[in-house]
C-alpha cells in the first residue's frame, strides 16, 4: 500500500479510500448491499492489504452503514490507525429539519453518526451535498463548532459547482473558520467534466481529491453492457442510470476493455491506474461487494500505463451536462 498527505494537512491516507455504502443492510433502493455478517469480511481484508480509509455516510442504510463499519472497525484495528470518513445533508428523518445544513441539523447528525459509529470523533465529517435553502456562513460555523469540540479532525464537501466549493473557502477563510481541506467529486474515465474549473481549484487551493464511482459504478468494468446484459445490481441502481446512458460512454468502456485485454489485467486496474497517475488525485473511493474488488484496486497501484495508453483512454470522450450534484 502506498500513502499520501491528504491536501495539506499532515494526515496521511492510503490511496486507495473504502467505500462503505455497500455495507449495512438490503434496502428498496438498494437490494444489492450486504447484511452485517457478509460486509465485515471487506473491511477485515482491507485493513490486511494497508486501508486505513474509510469513507460512509448517514443515509447509507438509513444509518446501518455507519454501525457496521463503526463495529468492524473496532474489532479489527486501533481507532488511531484508521482515518473514518462521513457525510451529512441526507434525509434522515420524516421532519422538515432532518435533512440539509442547517445548524440545527448538522449538530444533530454528527452526534447521532458517532453513536452508530462508537467513536468520540470522526477524522473527517464531509457536507454530502451544497444546500440552497441554508447560508453557507451557518453551516460553516456549525462545522467549525464541530471541530472545535474535538467531535471531527477534518472537515470536507461532495459534489458542488466550484463557484461554490470557492466560496465556502472565501467564507472560512474571512471568518477564520476551519477551512475544508477536501473535495469528493463525481470523476471518472467516462465523465471528467470535473477537470474543467473544480480539479484545478482544488489543486491552486491544495484541497485533497478523493473521487466518487471512480469505476462509473461499474460501467467500466463491465458490469453493465451496450447488449443490456447487467448485473443486479446495474439492474436496480437508478442511480447509474441518471449518470451513464450514451453511446460514447459504452465506447469508453469497452476502450478500457481493450486496453486491459492487452495487458492481461481487469478493465478495474486500467481504468483506476488511469486516475491514480493524476496529481490532483488523492485517493478514488472504491466500493466492494466481490472480495477481488479489493484485490483490483490496490493491485492498481502497480500499473503504469504509457502515454500511448492514457491517449487512447481519453481519446472519444465528449463533454457531458453537469452529472451527480444532486
Amino acid at each position: 500500500m502506498e500513502y499520501v498527505r491528504f491536501g495539506a494537512t499532515g494526515l496521511k491516507v492510503s490511496k486507495i479510500c473504502l467505500g462503505c455504502m455497500s455495507f449495512g443492510q438490503p434496502t428498496e433502493q438498494r437490494p444489492w448491499a450486504l447484511n452485517e455478517e457478509t460486509s465485515r469480511p471487506f473491511i477485515r481484508r482491507a485493513l490486511e492489504l494497508g486501508i486505513n480509509f474509510f469513507d460512509t455516510a448517514n443515509v447509507y442504510s438509513n444509518g446501518m452503514s455507519e454501525e457496521v463499519t463503526g463495529r468492524a472497525l473496532r474489532d479489527f484495528a486501533s481507532r488511531d490507525q484508521v482515518v473514518i470518513a462521513t457525510k451529512v445533508h441526507g434525509v434522515m428523518g420524516p421532519g422538515p429539519n432532518d435533512r440539509g445544513l442547517s445548524r440545527k441539523h448538522i449538530l444533530s447528525s454528527i452526534d447521532a453518526s458517532l453513536r452508530r459509529l462508537g467513536t468520540d470523533y470522526v477524522d473527517l465529517y464531509q457536507i454530502h451535498r451544497w444546500d440552497y435553502e441554508t447560508p453557507i456562513e451557518e453551516t460553516l460555523e456549525a462545522l467549525h463548532d464541530i471541530v472545535r469540540m474535538g467531535k471531527a479532525r477534518y472537515i470536507g464537501a461532495s459534489s458542488m459547482y466550484a463557484w461554490q466549493f470557492a466560496t465556502a473557502l472565501y467564507t472560512a477563510d474571512r471568518h477564520g473558520w476551519t477551512r475544508f481541506v477536501s473535495m469528493q467529486p463525481h470523476y471518472n474515465l467516462i465523465y471528467r467534466e470535473e477537470e474543467r474549473e473544480m480539479l484545478p481549484l482544488c489543486q491552486d487551493q491544495k484541497i485533497a481529491v478523493i473521487p466518487w464511482s471512480p469505476l462509473a459504478r461499474g460501467l467500466l468494468t463491465g458490469k453493465r453492457m451496450r447488449d443490456g446484459s447487467e448485473t443486479e445490481r446495474a439492474r436496480t441502481d437508478g442511480f447509474t442510470r441518471r449518470l451513464y446512458t450514451r453511446d460514447d460512454d459504452f465506447a469508453i468502456a469497452t476502450r478500457v476493455d481493450e486496453v486491459a485485454q492487452a495487458r492481461g489485467v481487469p478493465g478495474a486496474q486500467v481504468a483506476l491506474a488511469w486516475m491514480l497517475a493524476r496529481s490532483v488525485i488523492t485517493a478514488p473511493i472504491i466500493g466492494a461487494t466481490k472480495l477481488h474488488h479489493l484485490e483490483d484496486a490496490v493491485a492498481a497501484l502497480s500499473i503504469r500505463l504509457s502515454a500511448e495508453e492514457i491517449q487512447r483512454l481519453e481519446e472519444l470522450y465528449q463533454p457531458h451536462p453537469v452529472l451527480g450534484h444532486s
